[in-house]
């Protein structure tokens, strides 16, 4: 490797100032947590609005990940980030300034579409400016940790805001940051000549589009109300994917280049992360679900109680170049996914040994994932680096998905299965007890032997958390 392919003082500023739409992108997946509340309050959202608020950014996210990952090669990607940066902040402004339910559930899920052009320009724009194989694994590393950290950062910021301000405030947090990087970017970004010109095959954008909000929607549902009609729901996605995989051969300028995943190299990473993220999401879910319904902590509690799973994530990630630097990455990746089932194994059901070994498994996942994210990446053509960063993103929101769905349904039959009454608890109360956790937490407040109940529920939860490790 010359000297001249290493990258210089203007794509280290220029990571800098990437770094800002990772962290937008998921701050705004949890600054609404501590915001639905005071929201709610003020907006009188019913039930099923209230969950169209939360969840309809992060599903039309995941939906329009390949045609912003195409486009991203047919434009160019930083002309697809600057526009996709503008739109996301005045759309952050209109959130703001709702004045109904129905409002805000649009601009929610029109966020979420400009949000769909980021990462795949993202990672695009990462691949030209970084040739050198190590620094463009530690840039990838970087804004890997900054997704992490922006997850985490973004109750934190949003109880802040809510501290001085009106539940609008909360969406107006990423709005300067979008307004340095549009300025900014058009200096310190670099720009290719956009690819094909040709219009994009409108059929394949339904499909895509179709195919991965009923996934994704059924699977993260399936929690909330397992049924018949959700495992349709989900099976009629897969059905529609199937359809466009199949255009997608047919088509002379397709929307999603399948030779990308003809790669052994791509195509093992991209299995290596669905699976992982199916693990360390499904994990974290219970482990979140157990920290506020088990142990009794408050939400802030439980967001300090997570702050080691973010570190030691980050931490990881930023270790992984290093160690593919000495070890190989296949070394690293294998080891990484090594040290999270180690972690998995010891989890335990005290507050301490359990926060402390759920942390080891984010150690391990950042450093595995990383280096899974930087091989999907490298392994395309600069020209088809945008339908690889979207193949990338759409692994991880799938693997998201699933981990929700068969972390949370483990879990709860796993619950069911093994909650034990204690004696004299009538059959009714039983029943309720054993619906669900916090229905079992909720039943033990209100029994005079609320102490033996919440204790049956714990036993039975942390049961639930062990079967699915």
């Amino acid at each position: 490797m010359t000297a001249t392919t290493r990258a210089t003082r203007t794509e280290w500023v220029g990571l800098a100032l990437l770094v800002l739409p990772m962290l937008m992108v998921s701050t705004d997946v949890t600054v609404l947590f501590l915001a639905l509340p005071t929201l709610s309050a003020d907006l009188q959202p019913t039930a099923t609005q209230a969950l169209w608020i939360t969840h309809v950014y992060g599903f039309l996210i995941a939906g329009f990940l390949v045609t912003m990952g195409r486009l991203a090669d047919r434009v160019g990607p930083r002309r697809l980030l600057l526009t996709g940066s503008t739109a996301f902040a005045v759309l952050s402004v209109v959130a703001a300034f709702a004045v109904s339910a129905e409002m805000l559930i649009v601009a929610r899920a029109l966020l979420g579409v400009a949000g769909a052009t980021l990462m795949p320009s993202l990672y695009s724009l990462l691949r030209m400016m970084f040739h050198d194989e190590t620094q463009r694994r530690f840039a990838i590393a970087v804004v890997f940790s900054a997704f992490s950290a922006g997850g985490a950062l973004g109750p934190l910021l949003g109880g802040v805001m809510l501290e001085h301000f009106w539940w609008g405030s909360v969406f107006l947090i990423n709005v300067p940051t979008m307004l340095l990087l549009v300025l900014a970017g058009r200096v310190l970004l670099p720009e290719r000549e956009p690819g094909s010109t040709g219009s994009a095959d409108l059929p394949s954008v339904v499909l895509s589009v179709v195919g991965m909000l009923a996934v994704v929607y059924g699977l993260q549902e399936l929690v909330a109300g397992a049924g018949a009609g959700l495992l349709a729901l989900v099976a009629a996605g897969v059905g529609v994917l199937v359809l466009f995989t199949r255009r997608q051969r047919r088509l002379r300028d397709p929307l999603f280049q399948l030779a990308l995943l003809e790669d052994r190299r791509v195509a093992g990473a991209l299995v290596a992360l669905l699976v992982s993220t199916v693990g360390i999401v499904g994990i974290f879910y219970l482990f979140t679900q157990h920290l506020q319904w088990v142990l009794g902590y408050t939400p802030l509690e439980a967001g300090v109680a997570t702050l080691p799973w973010i570190v030691l994530n980050i931490v990881g990630a930023l270790l992984a170049p290093a160690l593919a630097a000495r070890l190989g990455a296949r070394a690293v990746v294998v080891g990484g996914l090594g040290v999270a089932i180690v972690g998995a194994v010891l989890v335990l059901s005290s507050w301490g040994a359990l926060t402390a070994t759920v942390a080891v498994v984010s150690l391990g996942h950042g450093a595995a994932m990383a280096l899974a994210s930087d091989l999907v990446i490298s392994s395309a053509p600069v020209r088809h680096a945008g339908s690889a960063a979207a193949a990338q993103e759409v692994g991880g929101e799938l693997g998201a998905a699933l981990g929700i769905a068969v972390g949370g349904t483990t879990g709860l039959l796993a619950y069911r299965a093994s909650f034990d009454p204690p004696p004299g608890m009538s059959e009714d109360v039983a029943e309720a007890a054993r619906s669900s956790v916090h229905e079992g937490a909720a039943v033990a407040g209100d029994l005079a032997e609320g102490a033996v109940v919440l204790e049956t529920v714990r036993e039975a939860a942390t049961t639930g958390l062990q079967a699915f490790t």
